[in-house]
């Protein structure tokens, strides 16, 4: 099938959203100063903390941030919502500083996930299929390319090569047994994948919410960054998915390499 002129310019717009920068230079521009200002104010071991939450952050929001939705497949996403959702619980973490975030950021990464979905749906996803299930949960994974970043390893679909495996056998594994056993090896060592990347993402975030001249207001505005971020990401990642649907998957690759 021709590529129509109207994909080629979803896939354009795709390709922009999912290759922009990193969230750290997001944030760096709309509060003037550099993060890295933060991370020297946070403790020694934060790095070890900051994944360990974004784990569990992962594993609780996996299934729940979909149980109040519909399945209309095309239904407009609610992406102002969901900003306000989690510009609320940023304000409660710009206030209390890094230890709220093994509470804050449960929450926020639920309302996120839900947020992805939503998205997704209006790509036209069966939004309660293990396959787009894990289709989201890989958003995470998509933080953009940062500054120190290896361009061949960090592009859009070396992170989905990245992710291929462990995708495929948590989705068997679901199939068979469920989204309720967090214990799974298949799902763990998905989940453990994706946190690697995404606990960068929030790492940043969090340097950023402890520079003190932040304050609550400031955490509001990072986490709505944030999550305009991952919306961004996900737009980006259902509108290639609708595409490969459309196409194929190899199709579509190579004509995203090609923009």
């Amino acid at each position: 099938m021709e590529f129509q002129q109207r994909d080629l310019d979803d896939l354009k717009k795709a390709k922009k959203l999912l290759e922009y920068p990193g969230i750290a230079a997001k944030i760096a521009d709309l509060i003037g100063t550099p993060i890295e200002k933060g991370f020297e104010l946070l403790p020694d071991n934060w790095r070890l903390k900051v994944f360990e939450i974004t784990r569990t952050a992962l594993s609780k929001a996996a299934d729940a941030a979909v149980f109040t939705m519909n399945n209309t497949p095309g239904d407009h996403s609610s992406n102002s919502w969901h900003k306000f959702a989690v510009a609320v619980t940023g304000g409660i973490g710009g206030f209390f500083g890094l230890p709220a975030l093994s509470i804050e950021l449960p929450v926020s990464t639920t309302i996120m996930l839900r947020s992805i979905a939503d998205i997704a749906r209006s790509e036209g996803e069966d939004i309660f299929s293990i396959e787009s299930k894990m289709a989201c949960l890989e958003v995470f994974a998509l933080g953009g390319p940062g500054s120190s970043d290896d361009a061949a390893e960090s592009g859009y679909f070396a992170v989905r090569a990245a992710l291929a495996q462990s995708v495929s056998q948590a989705a068997e594994y679901i199939a068979a047994k469920g989204f309720t056993d967090e214990g799974a090896p298949a799902l763990v060592r998905l989940i453990v994948q994706i946190s690697e990347r995404f606990s960068i993402q929030v790492s940043e975030k969090t340097a950023a919410q402890t520079i003190p001249a932040i304050g609550a207001a400031g955490g509001a505005i990072v986490n709505t960054i944030f999550i305009d971020h991952f919306q961004d990401m996900g737009s980006g990642h259902f509108i290639v998915r609708r595409l490969e649907r459309k196409y194929g998957f190899n199709k579509v690759e190579k004509i995203y390499r090609n923009i």
